[in-house]
């Protein structure tokens, strides 16, 4: 009489193994990978970047009958980059002034590179041509304009992209605050230098 034995079926090692395998190289690949961005980043250091709103002038100011605003206004922001390796690309940037929530004037600054440990000086005109002003601002602003001064708050904008060695970064988005930045309507008073508030 013949004996009948089943078999049990063999189970797939060799996919398995080779699963196994891509599995340990990717997280080998991920591991490596993390390990050569942070010793990278430990090596560059990166600072932050340091900005000062070194002088503001505010020309031509008139307030008329009809709530309109026509004035020039000029600054100069200073920005630091304490860096030692790297440099800074600022392919676009823009800058506006407000007086408490309404904006002013606005305007562009032409593109520039700035090198590691460099202080590059940015200049930027803005001019308010008949711009229409909310009761309150027109009010606020005539009184103001009596006592000799104005305080306004100065913004920047840019798209910028670090550099070390031959890497470059992809583009992040500055924003750069100076606030209470008080212009003085009479030449033979000197402007305060305003520290900037950055984020990035």
């Amino acid at each position: 009489m013949a004996n009948n034995t089943t078999q049990a079926p063999q189970q797939p090692v060799r996919h398995f193994n080779l699963v196994r395998c891509v599995a340990i190289c990717c997280l080998a690949l991920i591991v490596l990978v993390g390990l050569a961005v942070l010793i990278t980043w430990l090596a560059i250091r990166p600072k932050k970047l340091v900005y000062t709103l070194e002088n503001g002038s505010l020309q031509n100011f008139n307030l008329n009958n009809n709530h309109h605003l026509n004035a020039t206004f000029d600054f100069v922001l200073m920005a630091y980059n304490p860096n030692t390796r790297t440099s800074v690309y600022y392919d676009f940037m823009e800058s506006a002034v407000s007086y408490k929530d309404q904006t002013l004037a606005f305007g562009t600054t032409d593109p520039f590179f700035q090198p590691h440990r460099d202080t590059t000086r940015v200049e930027s005109r803005l001019t308010a041509t008949n711009l229409a002003l909310s009761p309150s601002t027109y009010k606020d602003l005539r009184r103001e304009k009596s006592s000799g001064e104005v305080e306004v708050d100065v913004h920047f904008k840019s798209r910028i992209r670090f550099k070390v060695g031959i890497w470059k970064s992809k583009h992040r988005t500055l924003k750069i605050v100076c606030p209470s930045a008080t212009l003085h309507l009479s030449w033979s008073k000197h402007f305060e230098n305003v520290p900037c508030e950055v984020k990035l």
